[in-house]
């Protein structure tokens, strides 16, 4: 079936779950929204995400999408039931993939979550897991500051050094052996928490996890596209072109030619 597969997110962090798709899924063609003027959605109440999400959904339908990824931890945990019955098409979210991937992981049942407030308010993850494992201990930690550290591009940086410490001190005392990096921005700072948690800590890409659900799911329902079918990606934004195609640049395998502002509340 050769039409585009529509992904949303708070602003650029869903580029890490677009990338895993052209990768995983080369002969598909993409329709990226990334709600720039709005972000974070973190620490937003569930009506507003679930306002913003109804829109960028109305939005992408418009661009006859097959298929709509949430590429947003935040609106996969508080709206993704609401997205699944205002559209016809399937839904994949972001949280779900990363969950079977970290109760697939842990040896010793301890996994660690870091995302959003909103995120981890919701409960998502642990009921994910306890669904998967009752006996699995869930040790989760909000990291708010760390979509600003990625937005602006300081992933690396001797700030981002020592708010990734902070927040993950605690988490050392329970002996976690899987940590799940809940919100499309974090694998972005991978290579710092990485050294923070240490090489016996696995850590949990739910990007990954949700290109190789959303290959299934295109299998399964026979809508991937025909061989040799023309390839294209789109990109919209709510606001900051130069700063989203810069960032766009640093994240895909592909340079971004263009990117279009929307006026996401006329939808």
């Amino acid at each position: 079936m050769n039409a585009p597969i529509g992904i949303f997110d708070s602003g650029v962090g869903g580029l890490t779950v677009a990338r895993e798709i052209m990768r995983q899924l080369p002969g598909e063609s993409l329709v990226y929204f990334g709600d720039t003027a709005r972000v974070p959605y973190g620490s937003k109440s569930k009506n507003t995400v679930c306002k913003y999400s109804r829109q960028i959904v109305n939005f992408l339908m418009t661009k006859q999408v097959k298929a709509i990824v949430i590429a947003c931890n935040t609106a996969s945990a508080l709206a993704v039931g609401e997205i699944r019955e205002a559209v016809e098409v399937p839904v994949i979210d972001v949280v779900e993939p990363g969950a079977h991937m970290a109760a697939a992981s842990t040896k010793n049942k301890s996994i660690g979550i870091l995302g959003t407030e909103s995120t981890i308010k919701s409960g998502i993850y642990e009921k994910y897991l306890h669904q998967l494992d009752s006996e699995i201990t869930v040790v989760s930690k909000a990291c708010p500051l760390f979509v600003p550290l990625v937005e602006e591009g300081l992933l690396e940086d001797r700030v981002t050094e020592d708010i990734v410490g902070r927040y993950l001190h605690e988490m050392k005392e329970y002996e976690i052996d899987a940590l799940v990096l809940g919100c499309t921005h974090y694998p972005l700072l991978r290579g710092v928490i990485g050294r923070e948690v240490g090489e016996k800590v696995k850590l949990v890409n739910p990007a990954y996890e949700t290109a190789k659900s959303l290959k299934e799911l295109l299998r399964e329902q026979e809508i991937l596209a025909p061989p040799e079918s023309p390839v294209q990606y789109e990109y919209y934004v709510s606001d900051g072109v130069e700063k989203f195609i810069s960032f766009a640049d640093s994240v895909l395998p592909c340079h971004v030619e263009k990117t279009t502002v929307v006026d996401i509340e006329s939808y």
